[in-house]
């Protein structure tokens, strides 16, 4: 039976100092001043668009991402979450994520943003060598990096996630090793550490630096895995790793197949009408101005999945943890018999990509070879 999943909300600041040339993120150079009050204004007005739909259930998490949302201050964080608050129920111990770059960290503005609410912090670091960071287009150098986590431990928050970056332009394994091992010593609750692609509509696309070879690729990822097991991270999903019980909550609930509202320019979101059975998907319009503009619609598109989309759409994401799902959420989070995915799932079985079990499951050969693995399911 469908049952109704987990609710989140993401929450898209589209701002940034500069454009980093690796990004395809909806990202807008900042030109003048934020425009802070339209923006909040435009996304409590989103918010209330999507109360609808949203049938009485609290929010488990929040994630604000970028963009670079440390360039809000925390007074607009803070009419932001109270808006929210006064519009839907938070869950006692709601996760409250904010994307930060180190090169906008301020300590008393940081301070004020876990007294307005936010508890977890994702600072983009990428790298600790300056050259990286260069090559990379950051605006922060390695020691503005360290210094940022320093400071954010003193404040208080104990829950933290480092973004890093490998098979970064010019890296050796050593380089790579490097980075990952100051990381670990910096104590984080949570890394995110994932190579680096090149995507289309980037300066990188256009202008491609020269990257290491797959055998270098493989030998950082095989060293590294050792070295983040030595430091007491589990990896429990493709890039993500973190010490016990420290998992990112906002980032399991999209891995499950859970429910989560978009709003800001360019956010997508995912809910369920339980009255129809119906799952949607939803996209707000991309353009800041376009989208402050509260006389037109901020939704750009909506459509129901289809029948046949979904036991796609729910292995894309489950079969990204190294632990699967159990099997009964397949029907919980669809709607559907689970017997429509028997045929895929004992050819996945057979050919050791699946673990036969009473989970989804990838096995080590199908974490390793992921897409043929969801190409059964397709």
């Amino acid at each position: 039976m469908l049952q109704l999943p987990p609710l989140s909300l993401y929450v898209h600041i589209p701002w940034c100092v500069k454009k980093c040339p690796y990004c395809d993120f909806n990202s807008h150079a900042l030109k003048g001043g934020l425009p802070e009050q339209a923006y909040v204004d435009a996304l409590l007005q989103d918010f209330d668009q999507e109360l609808e739909a949203i049938q009485g259930r609290p929010l488990r998490s929040l994630f604000i991402g970028g963009g670079t949302p440390s360039l809000m201050s925390a007074e607009g964080f803070d009419r932001l979450l109270q808006g929210l608050q006064q519009r839907i129920v938070f869950a006692d111990d709601i996760e409250i994520t904010m994307e930060a770059n180190p090169g906008t960290y301020e300590h008393d503005r940081f301070k004020r943003y876990r007294d307005v609410g936010i508890n977890r912090l994702s600072l983009g670091v990428q790298s600790f060598q300056d050259e990286k960071l260069k090559a990379l287009g950051r605006i922060h150098c390695a020691a503005e990096a360290r210094e940022a986590i320093a400071s954010l431990q003193a404040i208080g928050f104990d829950n933290f996630n480092i973004d890093l970056m490998h098979g970064l332009p010019g890296q050796t394994t050593e380089d790579a090793l490097f980075d990952l091992k100051t990381a670990i010593d910096l104590k984080p609750t949570h890394l995110s550490w994932y190579q680096l692609t090149i995507e289309p509509n980037t300066i990188f696309y256009s202008k491609t630096p020269v990257l290491p070879e797959d055998d270098e690729l493989w030998s950082i990822q095989e060293q590294g895995w050792e070295l983040l097991e030595q430091g007491g991270f589990e990896q429990y999903e493709i890039s993500a790793y973190s010490q016990p019980g420290r998992q990112a909550r906002h980032n399991l609930n999209y891995w499950q197949f859970g429910d989560y509202i978009g709003i800001g320019a360019g956010a997508h979101g995912k809910l369920t009408d339980y009255d129809t059975g119906n799952i949607y998907r939803n996209w707000k319009t991309r353009m800041p101005a376009h989208y402050m503009n509260t006389e037109k619609s901020f939704e750009a598109g909506r459509r129901v999945l289809e029948a046949d989309e979904l036991p796609i759409e729910f292995m894309m994401n489950a079969l990204r943890l190294n632990a699967g799902v159990p099997e009964q959420l397949f029907t919980e989070h669809t709607g559907m018999n689970l017997e429509v995915l028997a045929e895929q799932r004992n050819f996945a079985i057979k050919q050791g990509l699946l673990e036969n079990s009473d989970r989804l499951q990838p096995t080590r050969q199908g974490r390793l070879f992921l897409n043929n693995l969801l190409e059964i399911f397709a």
